[in-house]
């Protein structure tokens, strides 16, 4: 029943939505944090 008001409804498809889009904004932050740490730990090693 939980699946299908979350897949049928407005504000079930609105609450997926914000999910997603958090997971999203999640994966893109550690993306970048990493990088950034990569390029602090190559900085400090000249």
């Amino acid at each position: 029943m939980a699946w299908e008001l979350l897949f049928s409804s407005a504000s079930g498809l609105m609450s997926l939505g914000v999910i997603v889009g958090v997971l999203v904004i999640g994966v893109v932050m550690a993306k970048m944090y990493a990088k950034k740490i990569e390029e602090d730990g190559k900085n400090a090693g000249k």
